[in-house]
Parts: C-alpha cells; structure tokens; sequence
C-alpha cells in the first residue's frame, strides 16, 4: 500500500437529524425515510439497501406522516398543515396543498392506492381523492374531540380506525360516520395518567384493531362490537409506532425506550388451528425513541431519535443468505458530503443549511510508521457561508449536482430535468457555453457527475439511466456505458488514460476505457474471475474513487468503514485468499512480498469514514466522525431503571 502521512480529521461537526417515519412500498421494495429537519431519503432495498434518491428538508417542513399510493406515488405531510407530493424523477417537491385542519400529525393511503387521509389538529379526519396530476379534496368524515394521531384502512377499503386522545374510533368510508367508540384506559403500571395517547393503530382483515399507546400498551380490538380483547404491556414508557406483514402473521412495535418488539401469530397447540398472538422477540438496536417503524417481507425496519435506520432481517423468511441475511445500521448519506482543494489543502463541508470551508493543520515535526505528529500549525475555519437568492439563472436553481473543472475554468451542473449545463467561469461572473439535453426523453436527474483531469470528458450517471460520456471540447454526447442492474454510488475518470471508473451498489466495479467505448481488459478478467466473497458482503457503498498521481495502476476508493488500494498490477484475491491481508513483514524479500500479495490493500483503522482522498503523492487526508460524537450531540434517552437499583 506504501507509506502516507495522514490529515486524520474530526472537527466536521455533522449530526444526522433524527428519523420520523418511514414508509415500506411492496410493489417497487422501496423504503422512503422522512427525518425531522423535513429531509427525505429513498432507499432501493433490492439494490443493497442503498439511498438512492434525496429530498433536502426545510425548517418550516417538518414532517409528521408519510406514505406510498398508487403508481409509486410519494406523499408526505406535517405540523405547517400541507399535504406534499414528491416527484421522483426530478427530485424536488411536485406541489404542496393545504388540507384546512391544521397541522396534520397522521396520513394513510387506501388499500387500492385511489385515496389519501390524514388526521389533524382540529379533530378532522379528511378524504382526498388521488387523482393522476393532482389530489382533490373529497370530503370529511365526522370530526372528533381531539388530533387524530393515527390512521388505518381496513384492507377492504370499506372500514377506518383513527387514534386520537383516550380513544379509538371506526369510521364507515361511503358515509363518513363513526360507528363505534373504543375508550382505552388510561391506567399506566398501575397509575391513572392524565390522558392516554393512541400513537398507532392497525386494522386487520378479521375486524381486529390493533392499538399502541403512551401508556405502555398493545391493546386488540373487536371493531364489530367496539370491545377489548387483550391487553399486552410491554414498556414502562410510551409505544410509538407500529407496523403489519402483509400477511398479517406478524407485526413489530417500537418504544420509547429504544426497544423494537415483535409478536407473531402462532397456534394455540401443535396440532390446533386456533392462533393467538405472541410477543417473541425484543430487539435493543436503539439508544433513544423508537419513533416509526416498518414491516418488509424480510426484515423489521425501525428507525427514530438516535437517527440511526436499522434493518433486522428475518431469517426465516431470508431464502438466500445473501445482502438481506445481515443486519444493518444506516446513519450517514450514501453520497459525499466532503470536497477538497488538494493544492490549497482546504475542505468544504456541506451541512443542510450552509457550508463549512477549513484550512488543513500542518506539522514540521517528523516520526516513525504509527505515530501521531503535534501540529505546528492548527486547522483554521475560514468561511461559515449560509444558504441565500441564487443570481444564477432560474432554469439553474433546482440543481442538483455540480461540479467544477480541475483548472477551475468551468463549472458543470445538472439540473433536476435530466440536462447537464456547462458555463465559463469568468473574473466575477460567468457564461453559458452550452446545454446538454437529457437522453432518451427522461427527466431523470443527474445524481453523481466526473470530469476528467484533462477537461475533455464529462461522466453522468443517474438512478437508473446508466451512464453518460459526454466530450466536452466537442459538446456532443460520445458514447453510453452499458446498462446494468445496480445503480451507481461512484465513479471517476483517471488521469493520462481516461478511463472511467465506476463503483455499483452490489459492491461490483467496472474499468471503462472512454477513447476506445469498451471495458478495459483489467475490467473483463476481474469480471471473470469474480470478486473475494467478503468484498461482495459489505453493506456501505463506496462513495468516493481517486487516483494516485504517481502510480497510474492504483486505483483508491473508500466506503464508510474501509479505505482500499487496488493495484491493477497483482493478481486478483480468490475466496481462499486472506482479503484483509496484513502487509507482510518488511524484512522479507521483494520476492516473497509480491508472492503473498494480492490486489486490494485495505485499511479500516479510519472509521467512520466520510471522506478520504491524497493530498499528494505521500500525503492522505482522512475525515471520520465517530459515532460517540454524535450521540453526545442528542438529547439524553429515557432512563430505565436497571435490577437492584
């Protein structure tokens, strides 16, 4: 691998906001994940679990509910009392539309996917229609007491539950009249609270209401006669969320205690066809509220205050031990966050709001492999720049990528209607030299754009519209990377050779020579030979691919818990080899060394890794942002009281 000095970076002070919903879509395996600062994630589970789209949040959006209809069709509201649809293409917000309740704390779409609720404020429980370009109010249903706090179809799209304080009420759809009132106790271990508060309910196909509460409790309901039928207690604090198999044979609950717990309907007897439902199995993957939660085929999905996502499979239902075999905690953005100016050693910071530009401490101190060097000289911030009115053009504003050349002379920017603009960049302005049009007639947007050093050639990739070469002395299209089935998470175009490489969700790369529009022959043998099995297995994408300026056979790239070297003159790894390899030791031959060696050199000492790139030829710089720091950033979860204390 050599030997580099290290920049090891801590002062990026970036904390995840905390998760509020998410929302599971059968039809495309799809798992939408809205966070409190109003930001919205979708991840492709059948892709790796990676993010593929991103909706940046709002301050005076936060978002309370969310959920899938019909036609893959994205909707969200929340406390400013808007109703938001989302376009998937462009990535921005379609149109928003005010429902007159005031803020909305619930929202369900009907089992045919035609029809949107949502709860709010004042009581009122309103139905919209889902029309093709727009939602139109239909009509509300009689208003309650209290804010509607949860909402759920009965499969048969005839019947509704809504929670709201101290009871549970079912309501006929055609006539919007409640025709049963279900009051649930407000006893909590014992003592009567003030109010109890029904965070979620979910209605199964049997007329059986499942309630959740802040007193602790899993409650089940005839909805037929209004009665109680059975009564879990399962936390010493509030239960916030629920969710139900499609098959309606399991469903899994979170708390306010960090704790996911799971019940399945099992039978009475071995050989009995009578079944009750059985809480089996607690999970304890969260430190703080367990705000939403998820039920895929496969796996129980939760996510909350700690802001992490966590995917805990199922085994039983896992066919193949494969991606959805292993246990998952998402907590950064699978994208960069990071850029750098390796000649003026700065990095740029992107938060929600503003970015953060710092100067690189220095040392004049020098030391053996393995020691940390005093800095001569601290790290400065230079710039706290805020987000304000752009001067670019208007077609301009709803950029979602941009990027400049490596002589600065251009910036590069994709919009979110698939097209890719190129301006000069002139002494206090700039020109527009050129558009190109999206491909295809899609608007897909451009997520992940790469120039080559030269200038000469421009890469873009978007989700699912593969990859496009783009020569820019020319401004013509020059050729598309074939199709494949994963999307891409990065890619960079090598100095001297101009090849294009490209890292996919599934952990597989791919070498593209841009001169001749073919595979290289190092991309094709290790195509046919495979990659280590234990290189396929990681579950974080690679987010960033550089060069050594020295060394045109290494290619480097990192994910968010490895940074590797790939040196295309060694030989592959097979599944008998040591893939994370100790370097041998230095006294032994350069005959022996390359014998033993093979083509990944990997390194996992930094972590979490944000970003990592060289500086120079011997200097790298690294970015982490360890978890603890994080954490300590959050409010303090709720205590339990531990035995014998």
């Amino acid at each position: 691998m050599g030997e580099f000095k290290v920049h090891r970076v801590r002062f990026f002070n970036y904390v995840p906001s905390g998760i509020r919903c998410v929302a599971y879509n059968n039809q495309s395996n799809r798992l939408a994940v809205s966070r409190t600062d109003g930001t919205v994630e979708i991840y492709n589970l059948s892709a790796n679990y990676f993010q593929e789209k991103f909706f940046p949040g709002h301050e005076s959006r936060a978002t309370e509910a969310l959920c899938w209809a019909k036609g893959q069709r994205l909707f969200s509201a929340g406390l400013n009392g808007e109703i938001i649809e989302y376009d998937l293409q462009a990535l921005n917000i379609k149109y928003s539309m005010d429902a007159f309740g005031g803020p909305i704390w619930s929202m369900a779409a009907s089992p045919s996917g035609s029809q949107l609720l949502v709860g709010c404020e004042d009581g009122s429980v309103k139905l919209f229609q889902i029309n093709p370009d727009k939602i139109q109010f239909e009509r509300n249903f009689d208003r309650q007491k209290s804010r509607i706090l949860s909402l759920s179809w009965h499969p048969s799209g005839t019947h509704i539950a809504a929670g709201s304080i101290d009871c549970i009420s079912v309501f006929d759809v055609k006539s919007g009249s409640a025709i049963h009132k279900m009051h649930v106790d407000r006893q909590y271990m014992g003592v009567s609270k003030r109010k109890c508060i029904i965070w979620g309910v979910a209605f199964l196909s049997d007329g059986t209401v499942i309630s959740v509460d802040s007193a602790g409790k899993v409650q089940f309901w005839d909805s037929a006669t209004g009665t109680l039928v059975k009564t879990h207690l399962v936390a010493n604090a509030d239960v916030q969320s629920i969710a139900v198999s499609d098959q309606e044979d399991s469903f899994v609950v979170g708390t306010a205690e960090g704790t996911v717990f799971h019940f399945q309907l099992v039978s009475v007897t071995s050989n009995s066809s009578e079944k009750q439902w059985v809480r089996t199995k607690p999970f304890q993957h969260h430190t703080h509220d367990v705000r939403t939660v998820a039920h895929s085929p496969t796996a129980l999905i939760s996510g909350g205050t700690d802001t992490h996502l966590v995917i805990r499979p199922l085994m039983e239902k896992v066919e193949v031990k494969n991606y959805d075999a292993a246990l998952r905690k998402i907590t950064f953005p699978h994208r960069r966050l990071i850029s750098c100016s390796k000649k003026r050693q700065l990095l740029l910071f992107q938060f929600s709001h503003h970015l953060d530009l710092w100067r690189l401490g220095s040392t004049v101190a020098t030391g053996k492999h393995g020691d940390t060097l005093p800095l001569s000289k601290d790290a400065d911030h230079l710039l706290h720049l805020k987000t304000k009115v752009s001067k670019m053009p208007a077609f301009l504003r709803s950029a979602v990528q941009i990027l400049f050349s490596e002589d600065s002379t251009k910036l590069f920017v994709a919009s979110n209607q698939g097209s890719l603009h190129i301006f000069r960049l002139l002494e206090g302005s700039f020109k527009h030299l050129h558009t190109f049009q999206a491909q295809s007639g899609t608007v897909e947007s451009m997520c992940l754009l790469a120039v080559s050093p030269d200038g000469n050639w421009l890469a873009a990739s978007g989700t699912s519209a593969g990859v496009h070469v783009y020569n820019v002395k020319r401004l013509k299209l020059h050729c598309t990377v074939p199709a494949y089935n994963f999307p891409v998470t990065a890619l960079a175009i090598a100095p001297k050779t101009n090849n294009l490489v490209i890292a996919h969700s599934d952990q597989q790369i791919f070498e593209y020579s841009i001169p001749d529009k073919q595979y290289t022959e190092w991309s094709r043998t290790i195509q046919k030979q495979g990659f280590h099995y234990l290189w396929l297995q990681r579950d974080t994408p690679i987010t960033h691919i550089s060069f050594h300026p020295k060394r045109p056979m290494h290619i480097l790239l990192h994910d968010a818990y490895m940074f590797c070297i790939i040196d295309k003159s060694l030989p592959l790894p097979n599944d008998k080899t040591l893939l994370y390899n100790p370097l041998p030791p230095t006294n032994e031959s350069d005959v022996i060394r390359r014998r033993t060696a093979h083509a990944f050199k990997i390194s996992k000492r930094y972590k979490p890794l944000l970003f990592m790139d060289l500086l120079d030829e011997r200097t790298l710089v690294a970015v982490e942002r360890p978890l603890d720091d994080i954490i300590a950033q959050l409010p303090p979860p709720i205590k339990k009281k531990k035995f014998g204390t």
